[in-house]
This record gives C-alpha cells, structure tokens and sequence, in this order.
C-alpha cells in the first residue's frame, strides 16, 4: 500500500566482476514512499527487452533520489556493474558522449570518434548506465540508442522532466508521494502513516531533534504536505524551517510558499537549492512560445478541459488554433510541467500541480498578459455556465451539474476576478451577476446555500446601474438561496423589488417566479393560506407559458402544503400531476423530491414501510445521480422518521444524524430544526428524557421565531418530555402555545403523531385533574412560544368572582424568565453545554454559531458569575439548577 510506508535502506551488493572509475555514489537520507516504483523499475530493468528506462516528473519529485536508490539494488545483477554520470551541469548535447566516456574512465585513440570509441569500449560489457537530468541536452538522445544498439548487453536508466522521444524508450513517470485526503482522515495515527507526512516528520526531525508529531499538529502537518503537493523537494524544504515556525504557522506562511522555501542545503545544485528555482529549471527549458503557452495555462484552478484551452488561445489570438494547442499540450506533458488528470470517453482533462501553477502565474503577471488572459478566461466560464444553466432542466441535468461541479475551482476563480478593483469594475459587475443567475441551480442542488448567496448578495451591492432585466433575475435568485437558508425577512425584500422590476418589465416569466418565491417565505413565516395563494398564481402563470418543469415545482410543493394542511387526497392528486410532468421531462430531480414526498404520503395512510422501500430507493438513486446534497438530506430525514416509526431507533439515530450534518453544512436552519426534533423522538423513545429535553430546546432555539411550523412541533415534543418529567402543568402550557400555533397558521396535527400525542394529554389530565389541565392549557394558549418556555411552575386557577368585581386570577407571564446572575436566555444555552462538558467547538456546532462568538459568550457569563475557569462555571450551573 502507498499510503504505508517505511524507509528504505541500501542492499548489500556483491562485488562486479569488472569495475569502472565510476560509481553509484549513497544516498544520505533515506528513500521514503517508493517501495512500489522501486520494485516496478527493477523488475522493468530486469527484462531483456527494456534497455532504455526513463523516469520522468516535474522537478523536485525525486526522481534522482529513486534513481541512485534502484541503481544499487541492481548492482549485483549487472556483472559489469552501475555507472552513475551526473549531466545536471551540461548544457551542450554534444558534450554527453565525452562526459560518459570520462566517467567510465575511456581513453580516446587515433582519429575514431568519441561515439564509436564508447561503442568499442562497452560492445561487450553487461552494464546499467545511470544518466542524471537529460532534460537540458535532449537533442543527444539518439546518440543513446546508436549505444544500444551497437552494446547488446547495455541496459540506461535516464533521469529527465521530458521524455526522450526514442525507439525502445520505456517512460516511467515519478508522481508525488501519497497524500491524505483531509476531507475524510483525521486521526493523527492515521495521518501519519502517509508518504508525504512520513517524509515531513523525519527531516523535521533532521533539524530539530525533539520535534514530535500530536493530535494538535498532525493536522497543519497533513495540510502543509498536501499544500506542496506531495512534492519531496517542497516538503523537504518546508520541514527545514520547523527549527523556527511551529507545523500551524508554517503552514499559514505557505500562502506565498517561494518565499519561505528558500534554505535547501548547499551541497546541492543551485537549481535544487529552492521551490522557485527549481521550476524556473523546467520553464527555461522551453522555447518561447511553450513559456508563453505554459503562462497562460496557468489562469486555469483544478485543471480544465482541451476546449477551454482551445477556447482561450483562439480568445487571445494566439498562433492558429488547435492543432498549436494540441502540440503544445503534447509538449508540456512530455517535459512534466502539465498533467493528464482524467481521461474520460469524450474528455481529456489537464491540469498542472498547484506549485507549478503558482509559479506559471508568477511568470503571467510579469509578463503583463495577467489582465487580458484572466478576462478570456471568465468569459470562457461565463458561457459555459449559462449553457449549463440552460440545461439544467433537461434530461442531461446530472451530465450538466457534474461539469459544473469539476470546473466549480475555475468558476470560482472567475468570482474573485469579478469582484476585484479594476478600471472595468462596472462590465465585471455585470459579468457577476449573469454568473449568479446562471449558477444559482446549481448552487441549490450541490448544496453551496451560503458561497452562492454571498456571490450575489456582493454582486447586487451598488448594482442599481445595472439593466433592469438582468438585476431582477439576480435578486430572484438571490431570494432563492436566502429562502433556503430560512432568511425569510430578507427573502421578501429581495423578492418584492424583483417582482417590482418584473412588473415593469412585463415579464411574465420573472413574475410567476416571484410569486414562488414569495409563497415559500410566507409558508416560511407560517403564513399557509396566504403561501398557498402565491404558489397557485405562479402556477397559472407557467401554464399559460408551457413551462411544464416550472409547472410541475410549483404542483410539488402545493402538495406538499396541502400535506401540512391536512388536506391529503389533494395532496395525492396534485402529486401525481406533478409527477407525469416531471417524468415527461425526464427532470431528475423534480422525479425524486416527488417520489420521496409520495414515499411519505403512502406511509401516512398505510404505515407500511414495504409499499415505500421501492419509492425511497429510486428517490435516493437519483439524487445521488445529480449530486443533490439538500435532496439526500432530505432523504435521510424521511428514512430516519420510517425507522423511528417501525422501532429502529440505531438506523433512525443514524440517519437523522446524517442529515443533520448535511443541513449544518448547508447552513439551512429550518430544516435542522426539524431534524432535531426527529432525534429528540429518537432519545425519547429510548427513555432518554433529559437527552431529548435538550434536543427540543436546541431545535427551539434554532428555529427561532421564524418557522413556526418547526416551533410547534418542538413545543408539542418538549411538552410529551417535560409531562414525562412530572412537570405536567408547564406541557399543558406547551401545548395549549403549539395549539394556538397550528391554529394561525392552518397546520393539522401530523396524523402518525396524534396517537402519541392524545396518549401523552390523555395522561396529564389525569395527573393534573380537568380544571387544572384545562387552566394551564388555556393559559399557553395566551403565550408566545417564549412565554411558554418559560412559564414553569403550578397552574393559576381561576376563581369565579361576582358580576362587576375585577378577577384575583394571577396574570400570565408576559415575559421570559429571567436566569441567576443576570445571565441572558442564550448566555445560559451556552453555560449548559459548557457544563456538559462540550468544547467551544462543539458548542459552536451545537447553537449554530462561530467559536469567536462562543468566547464572547463565555467572556461575559465569567464576568457575571464572577468565575474564571470552565470548572467553576459549570459548578456554578449545577449549583443553580440550570442543567
């Protein structure tokens, strides 16, 4: 496995029969990482038909350290031995012949040339030349085979960042050592297991003795290694500079990293002695045209396709287009300074290492073609993403949606190019904002709420200049994303201007998709009727301009409103319709979130999870086909509540986790709020009272006062917990708030929920008596959600009083309860997880919020409670009964 690794140490070789003045000289480091090239060009050396090796890699890859290395454990298999000729400091092609003959010590004789006299002195010798650094002086490669051919025993193995080019050549490309891929490693052991983090730690601990690897570094230590690229030369140099930065602020500092990877060792070439030089090796080497291509390929982030370069050098009229480009390609491949990083069946993918790259736009802003390659580029990604945009509803959606999400690097790269000061600063604005409309669908499927919502919301500062046309499209779009987010508010602000604009406009198109908008911030903020309305006058407006994809979102989400209204034949015949529509335009995604809200119907009339598995399964299928990250969220929340209903509470927990995590990613608070319930049902199923009590309160407080459907649904469970706890009169309350909720806003009690929930009221009348219960529920349904939460303690019974006397009946509560120590509603949110025994970041994870905030938080509860350490705060919370 490359991924494990050990050094490797020089094998003991016998002695060769015949000796020449030459020799392999012994590495002073080890080889780390290269077990399996070293046993692959052994073994490909070893063959009688491979005489002519080349290992070939950018430079720094060490390819000359794998050399010396392969060359030693061969020297017992050539009966003449290995001969190491070092060429890095020949220029001159002529020169390689002389500089061969002078290593294996011949002797020149008469007139005969050079050539043939190293042809007379090795024809019958079995020998393995080691010729290091070819690249400067190719154009004598010929000459290598006139050796083999005239020297049938002689094997060469060649060190070069360009291939040979010569019959018989076997290319052996060197890549960088393995690396972690940090989305999914993170245990230190783990990490440390890897070929690049291996080489790290042992030259840092060439230069710094005591130095050790922890769970506080291991981390900053993989990201450095994966910064570099896996490059030995670059992380070789990096772990230089641990005797001075500590791993995390190193790492901070590789954001210019040819200016800190300057201390090589000085027993080296100059060209190996820096990052920079060592590239600058590479690119002197190629003609004037190549560094001219080599530049401009370097604007490229995460690779590219063959068209876009073809694109871009036909935009900046350079040479005659493609057959140009193909050469060039060709030639930057061969000399190592470009990849081939896919090959897909009808797309050649090509992308450089990112030090490489660094080093190409370096070279790119001194030549001053920055500005004008940086412009062809965003234009080139401008195109491709609004004729992806286009067909985004078709049946090449997934195809679409994949390329968008391998060239997401290069559109980004075109983002910061727009949003920077320029003397063009007005067309880059414009070119920004056709961007976030052409993006905007594929930022909701992939699930980039908060990168797509931010670009706009940059892009519409300051643009009121901009044509009305494409401004209304921008904040429509906008408004989709903020919408996603739970942003309601700020929704309806984006949303109204745009409808505004569209009026005016007479555009029919952007005024059905306000009304959309629209529906989904009023069904957001509770508002059910008025939601319904909104989406059935979009809805009649995409019928009467034919556009069935748009037809068939707004009939998906009319069923799934009619669902929460309790209106479920509707919901079945509205659904349907929408799912014809959108199997007749093969639109996946639409196909999936109906498949996935029938799923949930039919579970709510027949409970029986065999009818759905079908359902669930194509539903899962297609989202995964087109990368829809909210989709599969969603999914796993509806699996999750399946379970939960059928008493598998290990695969319910497991999925409602998975969600939660990829709504918190999403930053889309409401549908967290939701899955929070979901897994206070889990623990309170299971017994776990006090685990679900602070689930309801967590999903209370990220719902907020905005989605209020969320907010009943946490009163009503947090009034089965707390009825559960002995605290009978404070979930009447609960439930009499919640009641009053569902009532404004025209919600029904979800109907796989209502035996639990008549079970549970069912119990505390009995515990509290009639009078009692009917008093407390009364009073929450007076209160606001805070009120209820709040409103702890006995009921007030009221007393009837005579005709004209004014009642004794305590008042309600009219505001939240107020905390020891002056402590605000959130400080205390904060100071129970603490006592917990929760991290800042954790803690941050939980409430949703950043772990500078935590810190502000717990700055000011210390200085009200007058404490200075975690363990007196959360002493403090026990002593006050707040956990």
């Amino acid at each position: 496995m490359q991924d494990k690794v050990i050094a490797l140490h020089l094998r003991k070789p016998t002695t060769p029969l015949y000796r020449f003045t030459c020799s392999v000289p012994a590495p002073l480091t080890s080889l780390i990482g290269r077990e399996q090239e070293v046993a692959a060009v052994y073994d490909l050396l070893l063959r009688p038909k491979a005489r002519l090796v080349t290992l070939t890699g950018p430079g720094g890859v060490g390819k000359t350290h794998l050399s010396l290395q392969i060359a030693s454990d061969l020297l017992n298999d050539f009966t003449d031995g290995v001969c190491f000729i070092p060429l890095a400091t020949i220029s001159d092609p002529d020169l390689v012949v002389p500089t061969i003959a002078q290593e294996l010590g011949a002797k020149e004789i008469g007139d005969q040339t050079m050539l043939d006299l190293l042809k007379a002195y090795l024809e019958d010798k079995q020998l393995l030349l080691l010729l290091d650094n070819f690249e400067q002086v190719l154009v004598a490669a010929p000459r290598l085979s006139e050796l083999l051919a005239a020297c049938p025993h002689l094997k060469i193995l060649v060190t070069s960042r360009a291939v040979l080019h010569i019959h018989g050549e076997h290319e052996f490309p060197v890549t960088p050592l393995a690396l972690p891929d940090l989305k999914h490693s993170s245990k230190s052991e783990d990490l440390a297991q890897y070929a690049a983090v291996v080489l790290f730690l042992e030259r840092a601990r060439a230069v710094k003795p005591d130095f050790q690897v922890n769970a506080a570094n291991v981390q900053a230590i993989a990201q450095i290694c994966v910064h570099l690229d896996g490059l030995p030369l670059a992380i070789e140099l990096a772990a230089a500079r641990i005797k001075l930065l500590p791993p995390r602020t190193l790492l901070g500092r590789l954001e210019h990293r040819f200016s800190v990877l300057t201390s090589g060792a000085q027993d080296v070439p100059a060209r190996q002695q820096t990052l920079h030089n060592t590239i600058e090796w590479s690119y002197k080497l190629l003609d004037a045209q190549e560094q001219r291509f080599f530049r401009r390929l370097s604007v490229f982030v995460g690779g590219c396709t063959l068209q876009a370069i073809e694109a871009i050098y036909a935009a900046l009229g350079d040479g005659d287009g493609e057959g140009q480009v193909l050469d060039k390609v060709e030639s930057l491949i061969d000399k190592s300074l470009l990849q081939q990083t896919q090959q897909g069946e009808d797309e050649l993918r090509l992308g450089m290492l990112e030090t490489i790259r660094e080093y190409g736009l370096e070279r790119l802003v001194i030549s001053g073609e920055a500005d004008a390659t940086r412009q062809a580029h965003a234009m080139y990604y401008l195109a491709l993403a609004e004729e992806a945009d286009a067909q985004l509803s078709s049946p090449q959606q997934a195809v679409w949606l994949e390329r968008l999400e391998r060239e997401h690097d290069n559109l980004r790269a075109v983002i910061t190019w727009s949003l920077e000061t320029a003397e063009d600063a007005a067309q880059r604005q414009v070119a920004l904002l056709r961007l976030g409309v052409a993006l905007v669908e594929f930022w909701h499927v992939h699930g980039y709420y908060s990168e797509g919502r931010n670009v706009l919301e940059s892009a519409l500062a300051g643009s009121e200049g901009v044509a009305a046309p494409l401004r209304a499209k921008a904040l429509s779009a906008a408004a989709m994303l903020v919408t996603l987010q739970g942003d309601a508010e700020r929704a309806m602000i984006l949303v109204e201007e745009s409808l505004a604009l569209s009026r005016a406009l007479g555009d029919t198109p952007g005024i059905a998709l306000a009304f959309y908008l629209l529906g989904h911030a009023a069904w957001l903020q509770g508002d059910l009727a008025r939601a319904g309305a909104l989406l059935e006058e979009s809805s009649e407006l995409y019928k009467a301009m034919d556009d069935r994809d748009s037809v068939a979102f707004t009939l998906y989400n009319l069923a799934n409103l009619a669902r929460y209204q309790g209106g479920y034949a509707k919901a079945r015949v509205l659904l349907e319709e929408s799912l014809a529509l959108f199997r007749e335009r093969a639109n996946k995604r639409g196909m999936a979130l109906a498949l996935l809200l029938d799923a949930e119907l039919r579970f709510v009339a027949h409970r029986d999870p065999s009818l759905i598995r079908p359902l669930l399964a194509e539903s899962q299928a297609l989202f995964k086909e087109i990368g829809d990250k909210d989709g599969l969220a969603l999914h796993s929340y509806v699996s999750g509540q399946v379970a939960l209903s059928q008493g598998d509470t290990s695969t319910a927990r497991s999925l409602l986790e998975e969600s939660l995590a990829l709504y918190r990613d999403l930053g889309d608070r409401q549908r967290m709020a939701q899955v929070l319930v979901g897994l206070a049902k889990v623990e309170a199923y299971q017994g776990n009272l006090a685990t679900a009590h602070v689930l309801y309160e967590e999903s209370l407080s990220v719902a907020g006062a905005g989605y209020k459907l969320d907010v009943a649904s946490g009163l009503e469970g947090l009034a089965n917990v707390v009825a559960a706890q002995g605290e009978v009169a404070w979930a009447a309350r609960l439930w009499g708030a919640a009641e009053t909720l569902r009532d404004t806003m025209g919600a029904t009690f979800p109907p796989l929920e209502r035996s639990d929930y008549e079970q549970a009221t069912a119990t505390a009348l009995t515990v509290l008596g009639a009078e009692a219960f009917t008093a407390a529920w009364a009073e929450g349904r007076t209160m606001t959600p805070e009120q209820a939460l709040a409103a702890r303690g006995p009921v007030t019974i009221p007393t009837p009083v005579p005709a004209g006397q004014p009642s004794t009946m305590k008042a309600v509560p009219s505001s939240p309860a107020t905390y020891p120590g002056g402590l605000t509603a959130r400080e205390v949110e904060v100071l129970r997880l603490v006592a917990q025994g929760l991290t800042d970041a954790q803690v941050a994870e939980k409430l949703v919020i950043t772990r500078r905030t935590v810190n502000w938080y717990l700055t000011s509860i210390y200085s009200k409670i007058q404490v200075s350490s975690r363990s007196a705060a959360t002493r403090y919370a026990f002593e006050h009964h707040l956990v």
